[in-house]
């Protein structure tokens, strides 16, 4: 924090699960496991009624909020919650640069990710998770070029004037968690599901969370006061535009975009959805940090050493944007 800004004052930290239904599972063997540190070998019967497909969140709330709406922080694939609380080098992170700017923040795992938990496999899940290696998170999350990744640190190339604080690389690669594929109807049932329990706020989303984000204020608009999608690896297709009303828009984009292929084809799907929006009348702003020269950018601005002035960006732009 710095010695500027002042103390927060939290009336209650509190967390829920939203989302979920009820899915039984018969025919499996019983099996007979040690699930205590010195404790007896038990039978273990999997068969029987289970939840599935909820989400965890955690809520921050203010004893003296500024602002009127929430704002709601969904992370992206293979991520959960943690990339909203703190930077892989120890710094504060956009949890905290909201709660500073007065509004009160709602934090969340979103379906089969970190508290939320995840369900048995084939059994309730089609397919078992997918796990990322180090060597694609360095290079899908554009830290650096294409064929940089090596073993050793000190091997590594990064962009030329790349944020990411890349010494940490490792302390952020534990936060990962798996992934399941073909989840999307489940998480949006699950989004939507916060939205109704909310109300009216404001969405923040990041790369999986950010086409989430988008996709889930074109089915509830009147519960989102305006979505900034930050790096969206997704979003509805440019037909979905027409016929609608929707709140403001923001999207976020960080640098080293023409190394990286599978980036241009994201952006181009997300470029073809707010060209669609502003087509139709609806604000629709694109915000392009290398543009602006905020430059150095990795697909984690809210993780880079400069993640504060892009935070700050972002909440000037909702004060300038959602009525007070």
């Amino acid at each position: 924090m710095n010695e500027h800004e002042p103390v927060l004052r939290l009336r209650e930290i509190r967390s829920f699960c939203v989302g979920g239904c009820v899915r039984s599972v018969h025919g499996l063997p019983v099996q007979r496991r040690r699930l205590a540190l010195g404790g007896p070998v038990r039978p273990v019967d999997p068969n029987g009624e289970h939840i599935t497909g909820q989400m965890y969140v955690q809520a921050y709330l203010q004893a003296e909020p500024r602002h009127r709406l929430p704002v709601l922080l969904w992370h992206g694939g293979g991520m959960t919650g943690a990339n909203w609380e703190s930077t892989p080098d120890g710094r504060a992170g956009w949890l905290s640069a909201f709660l500073h700017a007065g509004f009160d923040v709602y934090v969340s795992d979103a379906v089969e990710r970190g508290r939320a938990s995840w369900s048995p496999w084939p059994d309730i899940y089609a397919d078992a998770p997918l796990f990322r290696t180090l060597g694609e998170g360095w290079e899908l999350f554009r830290i650096g070029p294409p064929g940089s990744y090596r073993r050793a640190a000190q091997e590594r190339v990064a962009h030329a004037g790349q944020q990411f604080p890349v010494a940490a690389f490792e302390a952020f690669a534990a936060q990962w968690v798996p992934r399941w594929v073909g989840h999307e109807h489940i998480t949006l049932v699950a989004y939507d599901a916060l939205l109704q329990h909310v109300g009216e706020c404001i969405v923040v989303g990041h790369s999986q969370g950010g086409g989430f984000a988008l996709e889930a204020t074109r089915r509830r608009p009147g519960h989102v006061a305006a979505v900034v999608a930050l790096e969206p690896s997704g979003a509805p297709e440019a037909a979905a535009a027409a016929g609608v009303r929707l709140p403001p828009h923001l999207a976020v984009w960080g640098d080293y975009m023409g190394a990286h292929a599978l980036w241009r084809r994201y952006r181009a799907t997300a470029d073809a959805y707010f060209d669609a929006l502003h087509a139709a009348g609806m604000q629709a702003s694109v915000c392009e940090l290398p543009r602006e020269g905020i430059v150095g950018n990795s697909h984690f601005p809210m993780l880079d050493r400069n993640s504060d002035t892009v935070a700050q960006r972002v909440i000037a732009w909702l004060d300038h944007t959602v009525r007070p």
